[in-house]
């Protein structure tokens, strides 16, 4: 179940979105080219990777920031990129590009902090924006928990793009997390769960004081938990388009 693109078009140009998506491709192919040798890639990764280790003994607090513009491969960076690319605009275009951007780095050091906290003497570097996106999709979810996501499901050889509302979609992510965080060994190499778990809900938390100047529960009664714009369409063609007439009365924000 892969997520390709949501039915919520931002009112403005996310500038700090396209921002951060650069740095972080840019950058990645900048020390993927630049460190070609094992050793100097480990050693690049020592150098701005978070290890929890480290980071509890009070050394390196650095990269609890430069960590989360490091990627481990090519498909790590462009899972990361394409959720940011997704969730990311909304968000900006509802707090504005210095708040949003504020936003995407506190929330990538909690989640690192997160993961350090669950696995304290770790000496795994950890690497990814996947904290501080998670921290961006908690913020939609509270925002817009109704907005369609369309997300691409591979059974075999069954493809077929479906629609789904974020709330669902975004839960069976975060159960996810905690399934992976509870079953697999926080000290060892792979996902940082915990990491994930933690920037979602501080993401969410964040959001809440925007939230309530919408409107809070009247901003949700008032939208039906959906965009508080006409959603846009997609046709055949995959060209979108954005409908004039306005969404159907919905009885709660996270359905019947």
């Amino acid at each position: 179940m892969f997520p390709l693109r949501d039915h919520n078009p931002s009112g403005r140009t996310p500038y700090v979105v396209y921002l951060l998506m650069a740095v972080n491709i840019l950058g990645y192919f900048w020390y993927s080219t630049t460190f070609a040798s094992d050793r100097s890639l480990a050693m690049f990764y020592a150098a701005f990777a978070a290890t929890p280790r480290e980071i509890m003994a009070g050394q390196e607090p650095l990269t609890l920031l430069t960590s989360m513009f490091i990627h481990g491969g090519l498909m790590h960076l462009a899972g990361n990129m394409l959720f940011l690319w997704i969730f990311g605009d909304n968000l900006e275009d509802e707090m504005g590009p210095l708040r949003f951007l504020a936003f995407y780095l506190i929330c990538g050091i909690g989640a690192t902090m997160a993961h350090v906290l669950s696995a304290p003497n770790s000496a795994v570097p950890l690497v990814g924006a996947s904290g501080a996106i998670a921290g961006v999709m908690g913020g939609y979810l509270l925002l817009f928990p109704r907005a369609r996501v369309d997300i691409l499901i591979i059974l075999v050889i069954f493809f077929r793009i479906i629609p789904i509302p974020a709330y669902l979609m975004l839960g069976i992510w975060l159960a996810m997390q905690f399934f992976g965080g509870f079953n697999a060994d926080p000290n060892g190499a792979g996902v940082a769960y915990w990491a994930h778990a933690g920037g979602f809900f501080l993401g969410f938390l964040l959001t809440i004081p925007l939230w309530i100047k919408r409107g809070g529960p009247r901003f949700w009664r008032r939208t039906h938990g959906l965009p508080p714009h006409p959603q846009a369409q997609y046709s055949a063609s995959r060209i979108p388009r954005v409908t004039r007439r306005a969404p159907a009365p919905r009885s709660s924000p996270w359905g019947k």
